[in-house]
């Protein structure tokens, strides 16, 4: 059975991220009663306390509407990685190399970026970490995804000793005060793409750091592997599910079996996640088009067979409503991103 973690049961330590983000509030003025508002939380919660998914998220999103500053989720995720959660937490300080701490991040999600789960991908020169939701919270996505990207640059800048030349690529429009992007992520943002992402040439990805031990390394990640695992969020663990089986057509009842629910109950919980199976589904559908399409050079009869369809058409008009688009300029618009990429690498090696 698959281990996932429902957003209304307690799991996140409330002594880690979630009291930075009270204590960032705080330290701007905001009252407990502004902070606290529609979590259940005390004031002072014990210090073995667990949060729900929930609580953590009310709990941003009442710093966010607070605070009402446009660097608000830049400066929290300044303060949220590696964070003080025990092994994980030293396996990244202790990474070598920009590769492990990906592979790191990404092994022990559940812990060091709990509202996000990243996905890390190479291919040819590039290399690719993006970023799905783990608990079902559309409303404040763009301020998580600000957040854990934040984080993530400003601890490679730490362990590298210098800004890496990440390329950035967002799930929606580009919002009013971008220069908070700017300052925080860097000047290569590119909006309207169909996920969000971070992009960087792959020569960095083994580069050793300046503080790198592969024995510390290994012997960090040792310690990680022997505490108790914490299990996904649903969402993450039904994207990494489906992403496995998607060219298998995947039904609601099997996944609901493979969870060890039935399908009234998943369909249930994902409604309290504020998602549906086949909007899930329709995700990575998109996510594994956009990678063959790219990344295979694949037209849309070989995408077709892939994910299931009988023909071609049938899989172009689901990808239209997917996307908005045919997948015609979707290839187009691939091939500017990745040829924006290619220049801006070439400028820098120039």
């Amino acid at each position: 059975m698959i281990a996932w973690q429902p957003a209304g049961e307690p799991a996140i330590p409330a002594r880690l991220q979630p009291a930075l983000a009270l204590e960032y509030g705080r330290a701007h003025d905001l009252s407990d009663a502004v902070l606290l508002r529609e979590t259940g939380l005390p004031a002072d919660p014990a210090p073995d306390a667990l949060l729900s998914s929930n609580q953590y998220l009310q709990l941003l999103a009442n710093t966010l509407r607070g605070l009402d500053s446009p660097d608000t989720s830049f400066m929290l995720g300044q303060l949220m990685l590696p964070g003080h959660d025990g092994a994980a937490s030293h396996a990244l300080v202790q990474a070598p190399n920009l590769r492990a701490l990906l592979e790191t991040l990404c092994r022990f999600h559940a812990r060091l970026t709990p509202l996000l789960r990243p996905r890390f991908e190479t291919w040819d020169d590039v290399a690719l970490l993006y970023w799905v939701d783990a608990y079902g919270a559309p409303s404040l996505r763009p301020a998580l995804v600000e957040m854990y990207m934040t984080a993530l640059v400003a601890l490679c800048r730490w362990l590298g000793g210098e800004r890496l030349p990440w390329r950035f690529c967002f799930n929606r429009g580009a919002p009013r005060h971008v220069e908070q992007h700017q300052v925080h992520l860097g000047a290569d943002l590119r909006f309207g793409c169909q996920l969000d992402a971070m992009l960087v040439d792959a020569a960095w990805l083994d580069r050793p750091w300046p503080r790198a031990s592969e024995m510390a390394a290994r012997l960090a990640l040792q310690a990680a592997d022997s505490e108790p695992a914490r299990a996904p969020g649903l969402t993450a663990a039904l994207y990494d599910y489906l992403l496995e089986h998607v060219s298998e057509s995947p039904t609601l009842e099997r996944t609901a079996s493979d969870f060890g629910v039935s399908p009234a109950t998943f369909k249930r919980q994902l409604l309290r996640h504020h998602t549906h199976f086949q909007g899930e589904l329709d995700q990575v559908r998109t996510h594994v088009a956009l990678w063959l399409f790219q990344v295979r050079r694949a037209d849309n009869e070989e995408v077709a067979r892939y994910l299931g369809f009988h023909d071609a058409a049938n899989f172009r008009r689901s990808f239209k409503r997917w996307t908005g688009l045919t997948p015609g300029p979707i290839r187009t618009a691939l091939d500017g991103e990745l040829g924006w990429f290619a220049r801006l690498r070439g400028a820098a090696g120039a």
